[in-house]
């Protein structure tokens, strides 16, 4: 874990270019730092000042005689190296650049920040920045920024790669009452970056909940292990934007086809249990919600409302987000039936009426707050002349009093008349919304991240049997140096057999007569293809021949292929033909991998066979801490399972045959980051067991 308490609660700070002048970038820096209320050591930076606003000035960090915790640097880009070199000897524990022209500018700017970044490691220095707002810790409290506003004390811990958003949302934040643990300006993360401050965070007492705008990720590895250990102890909740320019790209495989752009990103999140935001809104919803609203217990929604159709619109969202209407117990619907109008819908959406008044309110969310299969719910209140906002409110939070555990969520859908009752709600720490939609969705999110924390962790790490390691780097260095990186199907089912992946058995032979010998050990009958890394859609240029039952119609295959080929392909190396056991046919799969630049390898799961990339029903996983259980929930995701468990009359396939293969696939890409794609495609799953038929592999 990063230690990094001398940023975000220095014993002293020292303001490098702080100035008694307003308008510079410095004075409000210094002038922050004082104004927060920091009870540390403030020591101002300037050789052109005595005095400070009270304080002695000094010319360089190296002439205070005290020890200095943080730097925060704000001079022009050309004196920040030597201010760094000089808080370096001084022994300084961290830096804050806030200033701008370094990589963000071009390969000047690129050359000067990798000289910076030098520095700080050559002195064990941590250094946020360059390029930054600052850094906001409420409660220590200190506002090492130049942002015009201090938020107000709170629990959400807000890291920020843009500054212009995070002094956006700062000013916001006053206006809608929203407090904040720390905010911190990412810049160009050439040291410290968001997954440090998520561990940091991750750790805080005074943080309940992290969020997270970014643009990239460049240690996706490292953020992998820190958010997966810390959303286990909070929600972390990330917006991204932008698309991955250096994810998965698509290629020669079926694989790299079907990942898209920003699919690494939306499968890093989920498997290590980041809630992935859709929008700023949606980001900030989120964070009141988990800053203010139990966790449930369920996915169980009651909805409780004065008006019939923003009843069943909000029914038509809590479905839509994967949530369930709650079914109430008998009991619940007789009191319901027995004391609500007769014309009042008892049932789940409960609609009080447009007539009622706090009253009736208090008594259906009190049924309904009180039924075991209720887990959270949503008060909707529209404006007619006997609503009553205050008294009502009143009664929503005597319930959240008497049901701490079960979230309620306000949707006051009105303006003046009801802005009474909604900011009362707000003041109290009741989540409450203009319209239903964003509640549903607030709980939505909550709902997901209770399935983080009673999701047990698993060690995807256990040894597998039969692994061959040694034998996969040989085949790999015959192949570099046959100056190929297309491996041959011989070659593949090979690799196959090193790592346990059931495939059909092949061999590569080179005359009619050696083809007739293979086929005849392994038995007919018997597919052949054509071997040529060129190739990649052998059956487009005649290349493959199936159902050969004889020697002689062995013979003449390979003759008709190899004339097919010279006259499609003439300038295409053939290194002969395969000859492949034929295997009884199955449900047809794939299994691929494609390998992201920012998070490694991608492994696929999904339909097979000529339709995979019509169909497209195909799932994605990290192979890195890939375990049995998300193996299965991959299978899920699909209409394969469907198949899988056997469909119209079909026999079941072989469940734990298909899990530990593509636990083995894991493995073998996880092993060999040189393996850029990998199909294996199709898959024949039996009610036994299953056969891989064509493996496809190029390494890097």
């Amino acid at each position: 874990m990063n230690d990094l308490t001398s940023m975000v609660r220095p014993e002293s700070v020292a303001v490098v270019g702080a100035t008694p002048k307003p308008g510079k970038i410095g004075h409000t820096i210094f002038n922050n730092v004082i104004n927060s209320g920091y009870q540390g050591k403030i020591f101002p930076i300037n050789p052109k000042e005595k005095e400070i606003a009270g304080l002695q000035a000094y010319p360089a960090v190296s002439e205070v005689p005290e020890q200095v915790d943080m730097a925060v640097i704000a001079v022009p880009a050309a004196r920040v190296l030597d201010v760094a070199e000089d808080c370096g000897r001084a022994g300084v524990k961290s830096l804050a650049v806030i200033t701008a022209g370094f990589k963000e500018v071009g390969s000047e700017g690129l050359e000067l920040e990798k000289r910076l970044v030098q520095t700080c490691k050559n002195y064990g220095m941590r250094m946020l920045g360059p390029n930054v707002v600052g850094l906001i810790d409420t409660h220590t409290p200190i506002n090492a920024s130049f942002s015009a506003t201090f938020p107000k004390k709170g629990e959400i811990a807000f890291l920020s790669q843009s500054g212009a958003m995070l002094v956006a949302i700062l000013d916001w934040s006053i206006a809608v009452g929203l407090g904040f643990s720390k905010v911190v300006s990412l810049g160009n993360k050439a040291d410290l970056s968001e997954i440090d401050f998520i561990e940091e965070a991750a750790n805080d007492p005074n943080t309940k909940v992290i969020l997270c705008y970014i643009e990239d990720i460049v240690d996706g590895p490292r953020f992998l292990d820190v958010a997966s250990r810390a959303a286990r102890k909070k929600p972390v909740i990330v917006i991204k934007s932008g698309t991955s320019q250096a994810g998965a790209q698509a290629a020669s495989s079926h694989t790299g086809a079907l990942a898209g752009s920003d699919l690494a990103y939306d499968v890093a999140f989920r498997q290590c249990g980041i809630i992935r935001a859709k929008s700023m809104t949606e980001l900030f919803d989120l964070a009141v919600a988990f800053a203010k609203a139990p966790v449930p217990k369920g996915n169980r929604v009651a909805i409780v409302t004065n008006s019939g159709g923003p009843g069943i619109i909000a029914t038509d969202n809590v479905e839509a987000m994967g949530l369930t209407m709650a079914r109430f117990e008998k009991e619940t619907i007789d009191e319901l039936r027995e004391n609500l109008p007769a014309e009042s819908n008892i049932y789940n959406p409960v609609d009080v009426l447009g007539d009622a008044k706090a009253d009736r309110y208090r008594f259906a969310l009190q049924k309904v707050c009180a039924d075991p299969n209720v887990d959270s719910v949503v008060v909707l209140m529209c404006p007619v002349g006997v609503t009553q906002p205050i008294e009502t409110t009143e009664a929503i939070l005597e319930m959240r009093e008497a049901f701490p555990d079960k979230p309620i969520f306000g949707a006051y859908m009105g303006g003046e008349t009801l802005a009474g009752g909604a900011n009362m709600l707000a003041k109290a720490g009741v989540p409450c919304f203009t319209f239903p939609e964003p509640a549903i969705a607030s709980i939505s999110g909550l709902v997901h991240y209770n399935e983080v924390l009673r999701t047990p962790e698993e060690d995807s790490a256990a040894d597998l049997p039969n692994i061959d390691r040694k034998g996969v780097k040989a085949i790999f260095y015959d192949v570099l140096k046959d100056n190929r990186l297309v491996l041959l199907g011989s070659e593949t089912a090979e690799i196959a057999k090193c790592y346990g992946i059931p495939a059909a058995p092949v061999a590569l032979a080179t005359s009619p007569d050696e083809a007739v010998e293979e086929a005849e050990k392994m038995g007919f009958p018997v597919v052949l293809k054509v071997a040529s890394p060129k190739i990649m859609h052998k059956t487009d240029v005649g290349g493959v021949k199936i159902g050969l039952q004889t020697a002689e119609e062995v013979r003449q295959a390979y003759i008709e292929i190899m004339d097919n080929v010279h006259g499609y392909m003439p300038q295409a190396v053939i290194y002969g033909i395969e000859v492949q056991k034929m295997m009884p046919k199955g449900t047809e799969l794939i299994i691929g991998m494609t390998r992201d630049v920012q998070f490694g390898p991608l492994i696929a799961f999904g339909l097979g066979g000529i339709y995979v990339n019509l169909l497209k029903d195909v799932s994605f996983r990290l192979a890195r801490g890939l375990t049995a259980r998300e193996i299965e929930n991959m299978l899920r995701e699909t209409k394969a399972y469907t198949l899988l468990r056997g469909y119209r009359g079909e026999k079941p396939r072989d469940m734990a045959a298909l899990v530990d293969v593509i636990r083995r696939v894991a493995a073998l890409v996880n092993d060999f980051p040189e393996i850029a794609e990998m199909d294996i495609n199709p898959v024949f799953a039996y009610e036994d067991g299953l056969s891989a038929l064509d493996i496809k592999i190029t390494i890097s």
